[in-house]
C-alpha cells in the first residue's frame, strides 16, 4: 500500500541523518563565511589605494569569480586541480576553499563601497588630529563603515549558506544529498516522499537564513537610531 510520503520523515533514522547533513552544510557555511569576512576585509581596505594596477588585480579578481558559476568552481577545484597537482582533497575542504574565495571577493567590494562612501571630510578631519594612516582607519573610518557594509554582510551570509547547496555535485554528503538518498530509497512505496523531504529541506534552510535577516534588520535599525 502506498503511503502519504510523510512517515518518510520519521522512518528508521531519516530525520537524524537529514539534521546529520544540515550540520555539514551549516559547518561549511559557517567556516567560508568567517575566512570570507575577514579576507573581504583585508583585500577591501588593500582595493582602496590609489596603486592603479592594486586596484586593477582586485576587481578583477572579483569580476572572475562574478562572472564563472560558483559549480564551475567547485568543480574546477575538485576535479580539475586535484587531477593537475596529483593529489586528494575531501569535498567538504574543497568547499571551504571555494566559497570562502567566493565570499572573499564579494565582500571585498563591499568593504570598499562602505569606506568610499564616507564624506570626504572625515579623512580630512582625522589627519587635521595627526592621525596616522592606521589610526585614521581604526578609529575614523572603519567603525562607521561597519554600519554601512552590515546590511550587504548579511545579505552575501545568507547567499553563501543557500548555495552551499552545491556542494552535492562534488559529493558532499549534506541536507541535500541526504535527502535525495531517502527520496530514492522510498519512491516506490511512497511517490509523494520528495514533496515532504524537499519540504523539510526549504524549512531548515529557512530555520538558519531567517535569524540571520532578522539579525541585520535589527543592528541597522539600532544604529541609525
Amino acid at each position: 500500500m502506498l503511503s502519504s510520503g510523510i512517515d518518510v520523515l520519521t522512518e528508521g533514522i531519516n530525520l537524524q541523518r537529514l539534521l546529520g547533513g544540515l550540520l555539514i552544510t551549516a559547518r561549511i557555511a559557517f567556516i567560508s563565511i568567517i575566512i570570507g569576512s575577514l579576507l573581504g576585509i583585508i583585500l577591501g581596505l588593500i582595493r582602496t589605494s590609489k596603486s592603479r594596477l592594486i586596484r586593477f588585480l582586485c576587481r578583477f579578481y572579483l569580476e572572475v569569480f562574478r562572472i564563472i558559476p560558483i559549480l564551475v568552481w567547485l568543480f574546477i577545484a575538485y576535479f580539475g586541480v586535484t587531477s593537475l597537482l596529483n593529489i586528494h582533497l575531501e569535498g567538504e575542504l574543497v568547499a571551504v576553499i571555494v566559497f570562502s574565495l567566493w565570499g572573499a571577493a564579494e565582500m571585498s567590494d563591499i568593504v570598499r563601497g562602505a569606506l568610499e562612501s564616507l564624506p570626504k571630510h572625515q579623512i580630512e578631519s582625522g589627519k587635521a588630529l595627526g592621525l596616522s594612516f592606521w589610526g585614521l582607519y581604526r578609529y575614523v573610518l572603519i567603525p562607521q563603515a561597519v554600519r554601512r557594509l552590515l546590511p550587504g554582510a548579511m545579505n552575501l551570509s545568507t547567499r553563501m549558506v543557500k548555495t552551499t547547496s552545491l556542494v552535492v555535485m562534488i559529493g558532499v554528503i549534506d541536507v541535500v544529498k541526504v535527502g535525495q538518498q531517502i527520496i530514492e530509497r522510498s519512491l516506490l512505496k511512497a511517490p509523494a516522499a520528495s514533496f515532504w523531504v524537499y519540504g523539510l529541506i526549504f524549512i531548515l534552510y529557512f530555520i538558519i537564513c531567517y535569524p540571520l535577516s532578522k539579525l541585520s534588520k535589527k543592528l541597522e535599525t539600532k544604529w541609525e537610531s
